[in-house]
């Protein structure tokens, strides 16, 4: 329940005050925000897929208000993985003016409790409950609401004590991204400190990020939303969902990086497009997939992964995020004789050996919170240097 003591006014969530969303779906409780439209979302019956596109990874709540406090009922739906440490609650990134100035969560919700070893999964119910932000400094200022990056968040209603309006432009430069669950921001510590939006922050854009868990494969209803989704910047961070979901081999591989980016290029032909490699990942680098839970692990409490392919595969077109890397590089070669804004990054560049060596990946496949902002620093470094491909010559 909201307290009393300030005249609260209740302002409709609509897309000119929420960023970051390609669709907005109505519900029976409020508003879900979509990061694939729903055509999209019609031509894959994929339930990993269905779950991360709605986790609100770089959604927003952004606009302009004199108010003093700031509260949110949200519909959370957290997930329970059987045998595995319970999941933190996911967390509300206040920024004022731009500056990150309180985090907050939000109990009770939904949950969806996921049995791994039988690959099936339960919904339960729960109330929704509201974010609180107050003693905020007066005056006019611009409010950011990052929602949490891993935890789908139905919108329900938003109240403040002044009136609210939706920000002008700025004039910033759209980066759309796209990649697996390491730009979806697994293991981040908030939704701000995902790498995509710490290079985002550092790189003075506007993200739009279609990192999506378990689901960067190159699937072409995500090609296609890339070329209808207006923006100046783009990158396809490729590799190591194709690896560890064992989804193709090398035959297939090229062509379909290729028809991915044909169909981007058609909507934005001269747009900076920048193809990035994996992260080191030591258990991928030699070793096909498909990855598969160390249960081992689990019975003692912890989340690890394990590949299971045979190294003797390649010869036989297995990929391996080396064979994968040698791909692209080739490819990104062959086109950028055409095409002049057509970039390549090795992600070993973000994360190699060295970094492996002093923060590894805990679970085998994800980094840590230090490991995010580590890879975005050297993200935006790479990509927005003067010399970079996402550097700004406009001025």
């Amino acid at each position: 329940m909201h307290t009393t003591e300030h005249h609260w006014i209740t302002t409709p969530i609509t897309a000119d005050i929420l960023r970051g969303a390609l669709d907005l779906e109505r519900t029976a409780h409020g508003l879900l925000p979509h990061r694939l439209p729903a055509w999209a979302r019609a031509q894959c019956a994929d339930g990993q897929l269905a779950m991360v596109e709605a986790q609100p990874s770089g959604v927003r709540l952004v606009f302009r208000t004199r108010a003093t406090a700031v509260e949110l009922d949200t519909l959370p739906t957290k997930r329970v993985y059987a045998g595995a440490p319970p999941r933190p609650d996911g967390v509300y990134d206040l920024l004022v003016d731009g500056r990150l100035t309180a985090q907050s969560t939000v109990t009770g919700g939904n949950t969806l409790a996921i049995d791994l070893a039988t690959g099936t999964a339960e919904s339960h119910p729960g109330p929704a409950g509201t974010l609180r932000f107050a003693d905020l400094p007066d005056g006019v200022k611009d409010i950011e609401i990052w929602l949490p990056h891993n935890e789908t968040t139905e919108l329900v209603a938003l109240r403040t004590d002044a009136p609210v309006e939706p920000v002008p432009d700025r004039g910033r430069k759209v980066w759309l991204h796209h990649g697996s669950s390491i730009s979806h921001g697994s293991d981040a510590a908030s939704p701000t400190a995902i790498w995509p939006a710490l290079a985002a922050s550092l790189g003075g854009v506007e993200l739009i990020n279609l990192g999506l868990g378990g689901s960067a494969l190159l699937d072409p209803f995500t090609a296609r939303t890339m070329r209808d989704t207006p923006a100046d910047l783009i990158s396809v961070k490729i590799g190591i969902n194709v690896v560890n979901a064992d989804l193709m081999r090398l035959r297939a591989f090229g062509p379909a990086v290729h028809g991915f980016l044909d169909t981007i290029r058609e909507g934005h032909p001269t747009t900076p497009l920048l193809v990035v490699s994996s992260i080191l990942c030591p258990i991928h680098e030699d070793t096909p997939g498909p990855a598969a839970f160390d249960f081992h692990a689990l019975g003692s409490g912890r989340l690890r992964f394990l590949a299971t392919g045979d190294p003797a595969e390649r010869a036989a077109g297995k990929l391996t995020l080396g064979v994968i890397r040698d791909e692209l590089s080739r490819i990104v070669e062959q086109r950028s004789a055409d095409d002049p804004h057509l970039h390549y990054l090795d992600g070993r560049d973000l994360y190699g050996e060295a970094d492996a060596a002093e923060l590894p990946l805990p679970d085998g496949l994800h980094p840590d919170a230090a490991t995010h902002r580590r890879i975005g620093e050297r993200f935006a470094t790479l990509a927005f240097a003067a010399d970079g491909p996402f550097a700004d010559h406009s001025a």
